[in-house]
């Protein structure tokens, strides 16, 4: 169980700080004769609440293996795209180098060879840019694409799994770490939810080829 000790310290602060209004002595409260207690009371319904770390859905080793399959498989997609940028990265580094080493000997350099390797890289760099904007945008869209429909499976599923063990709230817990104080392990249930998961939904899923 994690307990964060600083609970006691703040609760002493704010006991401090209130502490000169109860010293001060307060009127009794007048009540009408004719007004009775309240007897009325309003159930509390029983609750369940659990934590998830979403984060490891995607860990390669312990995490959904639907999901992970999927993503390595839209990293392969685009395997060529990164060895095109970095080839290109490879040959502005060359030419840079080569304009470096021109300009060291000014005296034997060709303005005009020079000025062409420079415009050479200039162009390098914009079509750099331009790819990797592009490469970007299209992995973006092609990862909502392939991954949508399995974090839709694993909305459902999270929703059959808290019912079907009585959770009545369920909070990701990569989300709002810093809001959490103290959390028992048992209420921790990431394992068993991905354990659930990949039981019921393999990893062989297809998975639409890119249009």
């Amino acid at each position: 169980m994690k307990i964060y000790r600083f609970l006691a310290a703040w609760a002493f602060l704010g006991a401090v700080a209130i502490s000169p209004i109860f010293a001060q002595p307060k009127p009794a409260p007048q009540t009408p004769a004719s007004v009775a207690p309240s007897t009325f009371t309003v159930a509390v319904p029983d609750s369940k609440i659990a934590l998830i770390n979403s984060e490891l859905w995607a860990d390669e080793k312990q995490g959904i293996v639907r999901l992970v399959a999927a993503t390595k498989r839209v990293d392969s997609e685009f395997q060529p795209r990164r060895t095109e940028l970095q080839q290109l990265q490879q040959r502005m580094s060359q030419l840079n180098d080569e304009i470096t080493k021109q300009q060291a000997a000014a005296s034997v350099v060709d303005p005009r060879s020079l000025q062409t390797k420079m415009d050479q890289l200039e162009q390098f760099k914009k079509d750099a840019q331009r790819k990797q904007e592009d490469a970007q945008a299209a992995y973006n869209k092609r990862m909502q694409e392939v991954l949508s429909p399995i974090y839709d499976d694993i909305g459902k599923a999270l929703d059959a799994f808290g019912k079907s063990r009585g959770i009545t709230l369920m909070l990701d817990a990569s989300k709002i770490a810093p809001a959490i104080l103290m959390a028992a392990d048992a209420t921790d249930v990431t394992r068993a939810f991905i354990a659930d998961f990949n039981s019921k939904y393999p990893a062989t899923a297809a998975v639409t080829s890119p249009q």
